[in-house]
């Protein structure tokens, strides 16, 4: 299989196409400052309408792969591309704990609060507990989604659509199971998770349910179809991050649709076009994303019907959302974090960082919302 960087679909302005040809996804923001790219739109003054202080920041190293920040009652899990992680406790900023996985990573952070995961560009799965290197394992091709440490295991889904499971204490192979590869992988964060006793991975455009003893499939809903006349045109992903309230899972596919599925059953609720790079939040009653152009979209979380958009936030390189209070957080190319009311997408306040991009999907953890920015800046905010 070819896990070459012409790895993503062709995205639909001018800019981005001429950049898709020598780089991945992950590194879009790249094209987006191309002297062809369209102008970010403008940030406007504003009367800030919710009350938002720094609590701490830390800093470890510059993040240049899919980060995935890993939040649990424990604290706030971080990586960069160096191969250091940390823990961090999510009221103070103080340090709990760092280690390295002595290599680059390609993938990570996954952890349950007590082990961690990440995937080094050497293929290596590397698993820690409490800042010591528990095991490492060589996996069979590339990871970019953040490994899942969940029920005493640890699930990977790779680039060539496999999904294995391992004995998280001594890293024994416990399954794997395989799908037809396509010619092009994504080079972006995909979708891993557990609902009730079921694992739901994304396997090329399908939402598929496995039972995480055995990796058996239990369910596939479609939530979007290859098309096209050549293999760029024909990739499709599930990105993440996902919504979920119950059993109701929200999803991306890349620059193709966004819809839900009911994972109790695995039957699709609904699917509708959608143009976005980045995974969706939500509440219980809708889904929000960020599309290809930083148009914010809010759908309604029962049918899929548009509810409202905002374009104030236009070509400026948006991350997914995170559902924050009343607000959506957003941050963006130039290390800012929007806060745009869930009501109708107005702006609530905005938070500066470093001024370097925003590397991840913010996470919410109690009261804190958490920001980790391209140059490594780990920021806590807390809203009032």
């Amino acid at each position: 299989m070819n896990l070459s960087r012409f790895t993503v679909p062709m995205a639909r302005t001018r800019a981005v196409q001429a950049c898709l040809l020598v780089i991945s996804a992950a590194m879009l923001g790249a094209c987006a400052s191309s002297s062809n790219a369209p102008k970010p739109a403008e940030l406007q003054a504003f009367v800030p309408q919710v009350n938002v202080r720094q609590a701490w920041s830390a800093k470890l190293g510059s993040v240049n792969f899919p980060l995935t920040v890993s939040a649990t009652s424990n604290g706030v899990t971080v990586a960069s591309t160096d191969g250091s992680l940390a823990q961090f406790d999510v009221r103070t900023g103080r340090e709990i704990w760092r280690a390295t996985a002595g290599s680059p990573l390609a993938a990570g952070v996954g952890s349950d609060g007590e082990v961690a995961a990440v995937v080094t560009l050497a293929n290596d799965l590397v698993v820690f507990a409490s800042g010591r290197e528990l095991w490492r394992s060589k996996l069979g091709a590339q990871a970019y989604t953040a490994p899942l440490v969940a029920g005493g295991r640890v699930f990977v889904l790779a680039a060539d659509r496999s999904v294995s499971a391992f004995d998280g204490q001594s890293g024994n192979k416990l399954w794997t199971q395989q799908r037809p590869g396509e010619p092009l992988v994504l080079r972006q964060s995909g979708v891993l998770l557990p609902v009730g006793d079921t694992l739901l991975a994304g396997l090329g455009g399908r939402l598929v349910g496995l039972n995480p003893l055995n990796g058996s499939v239990r369910w596939e809903a479609p939530i979007a179809t290859p098309r096209g006349i050549n293999d760029v045109e024909r990739l499709v992903d599930l990105v993440g991050p996902v919504d979920r309230q119950g059993a109701t899972v929200c999803v991306r596919a890349f620059q193709a649709s966004v819809g839900c599925v009911d994972a109790a059953r695995g039957g699709l609720l609904w699917s509708k076009p959608a143009d976005g790079l980045q995974g969706v939040a939500g509440d219980a009653d809708l889904i929000f994303g960020t599309e290809a152009d930083g148009t914010v979209v809010a759908w309604s979380r029962r049918e899929g019907d548009r509810k409202w958009s905002t374009e104030r936030l236009r070509y400026r390189q948006l991350s997914a959302p995170r559902v924050v209070g009343r607000s959506i957080a957003i941050g963006d190319a130039s290390g800012f974090v929007h806060l745009l009311s869930r009501t109708d997408g107005s702006l609530l306040n905005r938070l500066a960082t470093d001024g370097s991009a925003i590397a991840a999907t913010p996470v919410l953890v109690g009261n804190t919302l958490v920001v980790v920015t391209r140059s490594g800046g780990i920021f806590g905010f807390e809203p009032q």
